[in-house]
């Protein structure tokens, strides 16, 4: 064999070599990729059960914000509700008290009449003015109006007719109140006593 066919026989299995390796390195790799990639397919499955993954994580989500947004109104309501007993309460609480102290007030009004038709002591008179002058301002915080006007129209809702007359006036309409016995008490919207009244015929 000349030196020239054996470089050539040389060259040969070199490349024979070289061809061989490279194929084993390929086999190689791809014996190092995971099972579920080695495919379009398999990549294309994995794709899509991410996205099943992802609208399911996405409803349920949507849920909790639903829930959330459902006990967020919830409570709202119940804050609300409370604030409306709570103000109910107070208001209740607020005319009791008031209205246990109008027999007081009003004894305090007849003793100043009493006083002044019998010409008793000014300072005396005075004093006890000053006393009923107080407790008017106390009314008049509250918003406690007086029902004592007469020559209006009856009305139920403030009025409590002790008797029905004829009046000296015949212009006068049936209807109306004549006399004023004992003050009435308004709050607001509430009547906290009604007026004793005498009612024309």
């Amino acid at each position: 064999m000349s030196k020239k066919q054996a470089e050539e026989q040389e060259m040969e299995m070199n490349e024979a070599a070289e061809f061989s390796g490279q194929h084993e390195s390929e086999e190689s790799i791809a014996d190092d990729l995971p099972e579920d990639a080695r495919s379009n397919s398999d990549t294309d499955q994995i794709l899509l059960d991410q996205q099943n993954k992802i609208n399911e994580l996405e409803q349920e989500l949507e849920q909790l914000k639903e829930t959330q947004l459902r006990r967020a109104a919830e409570m709202e309501n119940f804050k609300k509700r409370l604030q409306r007993e709570r103000d109910q309460v107070f208001q209740t609480s607020k005319e009791t008290s008031i209205e246990a102290f109008l027999p007081v007030y009003d004894d305090l009004l007849r003793t100043l009449n009493a006083l002044e038709s019998a010409n008793a002591d000014k300072a005396y008179i005075d004093g006890i003015r000053l006393v009923a002058e107080k407790f008017e301002d106390v009314l008049n915080r509250y918003n406690v109006e007086t029902i004592n006007e007469t020559g209006v129209p009856f009305d139920v809702d403030l009025h409590d007719a002790l008797m029905r007359q004829k009046p000296e006036d015949n212009s006068i309409e049936s209807g109306t109140v004549l006399q004023v016995f004992e003050n009435g008490y308004r709050m607001g919207e509430k009547t906290l006593r009604h007026a004793k009244v005498i009612v024309s015929e």
